[in-house]
């Protein structure tokens, strides 16, 4: 398959994640703790990601990563179970195919950014297909506390770094720790209209 209609398929695929802002994608779940307007605390159980690393900025990385992560899910790993996806339905002649889940997780590693995808929960360490590139890892993150805030618009570094400084801010007012960098977590496609996109800030606390 050429690379252009990989991206391709891998492009209608992912409309099933959102239609005009529709969002139908899984995500982990969590309970809140503390909630005050736009920021929220939340306890979420372990889960498991698929990882990457690219060097460079957030602009310059973004696209790179993703493309690797959706190889990935979508039937470049060790497998043979086939999983059907919310409509439409793309299906490869080798390979597992995983459903995609939100958010895209993505947090800056000195001069590279790190982009997570987070795997469906029926998955454990042990059943999930090893991928194929070696530029992926798999990891479990175990139970956490963490801090968010939520905005529409673009994720832009620009956005990622103002709201990174209100979450911090807010979290200085309320007299909780932080115990990791931000991270941006974003749970629609490019496509989606940037005033119904649903944005987050990520930073753990105790």
């Amino acid at each position: 398959m050429t690379s252009t209609l990989f991206l391709l398929l891998t492009a209608l695929t992912l409309m099933s994640c959102s239609v005009i802002g529709k969002r139908t994608a899984a995500e982990p779940p969590y309970s809140v703790e503390h909630r005050d307007g736009d920021f929220e605390i939340r306890s979420y159980g372990p889960v498991i990601v698929a990882s990457t690393v690219v060097n460079g900025s957030y602009g310059q990385t973004s696209n790179k990563a993703f493309g690797r992560l959706a190889g990935y899910i979508f039937g470049r790993n060790i497998g043979k179970q086939k999983i059907s996806m919310t409509a439409p339905v793309i299906q490869e002649a080798e390979g597992e195919k995983i459903a995609m889940t939100a958010p895209v997780i993505q947090a800056k590693e000195g001069s590279a950014w790190r982009m997570e995808f987070v795997m469906p929960e029926e998955y454990t360490m042990e059943t999930l297909p090893k991928p194929l590139d070696p530029e992926i890892s798999i990891r479990e993150i175990a139970p956490r506390k963490v801090a968010s805030v939520r905005y529409t618009g673009l994720h832009s570094a620009r956005n990622i770094d103002r709201w990174s400084a209100k979450l911090t801010a807010w979290l200085d007012q309320e007299g909780y720790r932080a115990i990791s960098p931000p991270r941006a977590a974003s749970y629609d496609p490019p496509w989606t209209i940037p005033f119904l996109r649903r944005n987050e800030i990520h930073i753990d606390v105790m």
